[in-house]
């Protein structure tokens, strides 16, 4: 069963390109910067627990709330399942597919035949649109082949898969049951949201205080790495180029708020804008850094990075700051 007349949507992060792809299929085309800032996803967090191997970098809300976000700022309606029964699991997707309903679908990619790139990570996003008595047909990113295929096999292996990130077999499907949104009064109400929660941090190691704590952490990381290389090297991957939109999503931010503000035309927008302009490209210089850092064994590398993420902390707390208040008390 292939859904007719399914387009998939092209992104380079796998959430907003699972999302997008139920969105466009819904009649709703928005770029993937749009669907970032809707879906309120700029933030930071750095985590380090004793089971990982070096500290994982992120630059966006925790998973699975991105979608959320997205639906309720547009007044969609979202239906989310769980489920331990992998039988359970597969049959809801099923019933979904066989009535032109294409499924976004929460997983491990480690199990999907087409990734080079064997890690795990549990919170990565697909939509699916099709299956067969062999494979599911899938939309991942551009990076991962756009429209891609996986055995039944091996999607029921990723999606039962335990660990940091992972859901319960967690599949999704939008419906649009009345077009009332006012994407303006949309876009304002994302940016509210996303300007307060990034600049009231609930602990240390998230937001900007997330960043200045990283630019400690990371020499005490450098000092302590059994594999300085093999470290900073995947970091800066991670953070550059595995699904991030590059410099750790400031660029899908970045676009963003310039979108906005040919829409909005408020002032505060386009100096928020101008700001994360250079925080993007200081985001893509401590990715640079890192490798450096890796190649050459060098601290001195991390010792400057680690003054840039002082930087930027400064600076992303001043274009939120900013932000918050060109777009507070103009909500209806």
């Amino acid at each position: 069963m292939i859904i007719k007349n399914f387009t998939p949507f092209r992104g380079q992060h796998c959430e907003t390109t699972a999302t997008g792809s139920l969105l466009l299929h819904q009649g709703i085309s928005l770029s993937e910067p749009m669907l970032f800032g809707l879906g309120e996803g700029l933030s930071f967090i750095i985590w380090n627990i004793k089971t990982m191997n070096f500290p994982f970098i992120g630059g966006r809300i925790k998973t699975d709330l991105l979608t959320h976000n997205i639906t309720r700022n547009l007044n969609l309606k979202l239906n989310v399942w769980e489920t331990t029964s992998i039988k359970k699991a597969w049959e809801i997707i099923k019933e979904n597919i066989d009535v032109g309903i294409p499924v976004g679908i929460k997983l491990d990619c480690y199990h999907l035949e087409y990734f080079t790139n064997k890690i795990h990570f549990a919170g990565h996003y697909v939509a699916m649109y099709g299956y067969d008595e062999k494979y599911t047909y899938l939309v991942d990113t551009i990076q991962q082949g756009g429209l891609v295929k996986a055995s039944l096999k091996n999607l029921a292996l990723a999606r039962n898969e335990k660990g940091p990130m992972s859901s319960r077999n967690l599949s999704y499907i939008i419906k649009v049951e009345n077009r009332n949104y006012n994407l303006k009064k949309s876009i304002l109400q994302a940016m509210l949201n996303n300007a307060q929660s990034y600049l009231n941090p609930p602990i240390q190691n998230i937001s900007y205080k997330g960043i200045l704590k990283t630019s400690r952490e990371i020499i005490r990381w450098f000092k302590r790495s059994k594999d300085v290389e093999g470290d900073f090297k995947i970091t800066a991957m991670l953070m550059e180029k595995a699904g991030t939109g590059g410099a750790l999503f400031r660029n899908l931010y970045r676009d963003f708020l310039e979108e906005s503000f040919h829409l909005l035309k408020i002032e505060g927008i386009r100096k928020a804008y101008g700001l994360f302009i250079h925080i993007a490209d200081l985001w893509k210089l401590i990715s640079q850094l890192f490798i450096n850092a890796g190649n050459k064994k060098d601290i001195e590398y991390i010792n400057q990075a680690s003054d840039i993420l002082i930087e930027i902390s400064r600076k992303e707390k001043e274009a939120m700051t900013i932000l918050l208040k060109a777009v507070h008390g103009r909500i209806i």
